[in-house]
C-alpha cells in the first residue's frame, strides 16, 4: 500500500483466545496515521480454543489446539493488511501455565492453566509450613494453586513416573516461542510469574528448585523481555509472513496490559477483566506489602507491576448464564442477553450478595478452598437477579484489590481494559464499585497494544516505553484518564457499593465458618 504506515503487529495468547492486532508505527505525533482512536489497529483477528475440565477442579489446553489458533488469527491479520510494511512481531502470554515436553520437544502434559486447582493441598501444605512469605519475597509469586511451583510439587507427588520423563518444563509463553521463532527460551516477565525465579537476582532460585523437585537445565533460558529472535521458515509459510522477521519475546499479559493502557506511571492502576482479571500498578523494583496479598512481576528489568489478580472474572457470569439461563446460552445469545436482563435489576440486585469463588480464588485472599456463595436469598429474587450479582460480586472483588494497592500507594485513577467492558452494565458496575476516576480503554488497547509498544521499543524505535506507546497509537502515561472513554456514576450509587465494600471481609469469614461445617458434615 503505497504511502501506508508500517505496523508492528501484537500477538496476545490468551486463556481462550489467540487475539492478534496491527498496529501503524508513527513518530509521537502520529503524522500520517490513518486511524484516530486511540489504541486503534489496522487489522485484528482471534481464534478460539477450549478450556477443558477433564476431572473437577482440572482447567487444561490441548497445546496443539493454540498453535494452530495462532497461526490462524496470524494469518488473518496478513491478509488484512495486504501490502504493508511489517517491522515486527511482539509476544504477549498469559502467565502461571505449565507444560511438560519430552526429549524431542513433545508434550507430555496437556497446558495446565493458571485456573487449574489440582495443586490445592500443596498449597495448602506449604503455606501452614510458613513458606508463602518467605516465597514471594523471593519470587515475587504467591503460594497458590495456580503457581508453576506448586504445580511441580503437585507432580512430583501424584504423576511421578511422568514427572521423570519429562526433560522441560516450559510455560505458554516459551511454547510459543518455541513455535515461533525455533529457540526454546523464556523471559524475565514470564518467568517472574512461575514462582521458581528469584526477583532479586534474575535467576532460577536453587531454593525453589529444590522445594519443586526440578534442575534449572529443566528450564528455558531466561531473556529480557526486549530481546528479538527470528521468525521460522515454516511459521512464514503457515502465516504470509516474512521468514526471519524480528520477534520480540515480549512480556506476560498482565504487565502488557498495563502498558497497553498507559498505566506504567505511579497512581495509575491498570485493570484488566476477561475470563479472569487483574489490577496492577508501576513499581520501579520487586516490592511485595507487608500482609503478602500482591504479587509483583516484571514488565522490564526496570519496570514491575504490583497487584492481586481474581480466578472469577468474565467467567462467572457465564457460568451464572449457564446455571440460570441455559435457554439464552442455548439460542446463541450469550453474554449480550445476560446482561440486558441483568441491567433489568437495580444496583444491590435488591440484597442479594454473591461471593464468586467458583474457581479456586486468588487475590485477596489467596484461598484456593473458599468456596462460592449467593447470600441474602428472598422469595422476590429472580434469575435476573442472580445474574446482577453475579456482575457486582466481580467487580467487588476487583474494588478490594484497587484498596489494597491504595494502602501501598496512592491510586489517583484506573484504566481498563478487556472485552467485557464493551458492555454497559460492566463498566458501570466497576466504576461505582472503584469509586475513583476511571475509564476504558478502546477495544484494540490494552495487551496487544502493550505488546506493540514493548516490541517497538524492543526494534530500538523508541527511547523509552512511553514514546512507543505514543508511536503505536497508545494513550499518554501521564495523569488521570487520558487515552480512554470516562465512565461517570452517579454518587449514591457509588456509596451503596462502598458500603457493600466494606461488610465483604465479615461476609467472607462467615462463609468459611460456614464452608467448615459443611466439609465437617460430607459423608
Amino acid at each position: 500500500m503505497v504511502g501506508a504506515l508500517p505496523v508492528l503487529i501484537g500477538l496476545d495468547v490468551g486463556t481462550t483466545a489467540a487475539k492478534v492486532a496491527a498496529f501503524e508505527v508513527a513518530d509521537a505525533a502520529g503524522e500520517g496515521r490513518s486511524t484516530t482512536a486511540v489504541g486503534a489497529s489496522v487489522a485484528a483477528a482471534q481464534r478460539e480454543y477450549p478450556l477443558e475440565q477433564p476431572r473437577p477442579g482440572w482447567q487444561v489446553q490441548d497445546p496443539a489446539a493454540i498453535l494452530t489458533g495462532v497461526d490462524a488469527a496470524l494469518a488473518d491479520v496478513v491478509a488484512q493488511l495486504g501490502e504493508r510494511r511489517v517491522l515486527g512481531l511482539s509476544v504477549s502470554a498469559a502467565m502461571h501455565g505449565l507444560i511438560g515436553l519430552d526429549a524431542d520437544g513433545g508434550p507430555l502434559t496437556p497446558l495446565i492453566t493458571w485456573a487449574d486447582a489440582r495443586s490445592a493441598a500443596q498449597a495448602r501444605e506449604l503455606r501452614a509450613a510458613g513458606r508463602g512469605a518467605e516465597l514471594l519475597r523471593l519470587t515475587g509469586t504467591p503460594v497458590h494453586p495456580m503457581s508453576p511451583l506448586v504445580k511441580l510439587i503437585w507432580f512430583a507427588r501424584h504423576e511421578p513416573e511422568l514427572a521423570a520423563r519429562v526433560r522441560r518444563w516450559v510455560g505458554l509463553k516459551d511454547l510459543v516461542l518455541a513455535h515461533l521463532t525455533g529457540r526454546l527460551v523464556t523471559e524475565l516477565s514470564s518467568a517472574s510469574a512461575t514462582g521458581l525465579l528469584d526477583v532479586h537476582t534474575r535467576a532460577w532460585s536453587p531454593l525453589a528448585l529444590d522445594l519443586a523437585g526440578v534442575s534449572a537445565d529443566q528450564l528455558p533460558e531466561v531473556l529480557p523481555t526486549t530481546a528479538t529472535l527470528p521468525l521460522t521458515n515454516g511459521v512464514a509459510d503457515a502465516t504470509g509472513l516474512t521468514a526471519g522477521l524480528p520477534v520480540a519475546v515480549g512480556a506476560a499479559d498482565g504487565p502488557l496490559g498495563n502498558l497497553g493502557t498507559g498505566a506504567i506511571t505511579p497512581g495509575i492502576a491498570g485493570l484488566s477483566l476477561g475470563t479472569s482479571g487483574a489490577v496492577r500498578m508501576a513499581v520501579n523494583e520487586p516490592v511485595t506489602d507487608d500482609a503478602g496479598r500482591l504479587f509483583c512481576y516484571a514488565l522490564t528489568e526496570d519496570l514491575w507491576v504490583l497487584g492481586g489478580a481474581v480466578s472469577n472474572g468474565g467467567i462467572t457470569l457465564r457460568w451464572a448464564g449457564e446455571t440460570f439461563t441455559p435457554d439464552l446460552l442455548a439460542h446463541g445469545h450469550a453474554d449480550t442477553e445476560l446482561l440486558a436482563l441483568a441491567s433489568q435489576v437495580p444496583p444491590g440486585a435488591d440484597g442479594l450478595v454473591m461471593l464468586p469463588y467458583v474457581l479456586s480464588e486468588r487475590a485477596p485472599l489467596w484461598d484456593p478452598d473458599l468456596t462460592g456463595a449467593f447470600l441474602g436469598v428472598r422469595h422476590h429474587h429472580g434469575r435476573a437477579h442472580f445474574l446482577r450479582a453475579a456482575v457486582e460480586g466481580v467487580c467487588l472483588q476487583v474494588a478490594t484489590i484497587v484498596d489494597l494497592l491504595d494502602a501501598v500507594a496512592p491510586v489517583r485513577a484506573v484504566r481498563a481494559t478487556g472485552g467485557p467492558f464493551r458492555a454497559e452494565l460492566w463498566r458501570e458496575v466497576m466504576a461505582a464499585t472503584i469509586g475513583r476516576p476511571f475509564a476504558i480503554a478502546s477495544d484494540a488497547g490494552g495487551t496487544a497494544l502493550g505488546a506493540a509498544a514493548l516490541g517497538w521499543y524492543a526494534l530500538d524505535g523508541a527511547a523509552d516505553l512511553a514514546t512507543a506507546l505514543r508511536a503505536v497509537g497508545g494513550p499518554g502515561v501521564d495523569g488521570g484518564v487520558d487515552g480512554g472513554t470516562d465512565v461517570p456514576v452517579p454518587a449514591d450509587v457509588v456509596a451503596g457499593y462502598d458500603a457493600r465494600r466494606k461488610r465483604l471481609p465479615a461476609l467472607i469469614r462467615s462463609l468459611a465458618e460456614v464452608a467448615d461445617v459443611l466439609e465437617a458434615a460430607r459423608p
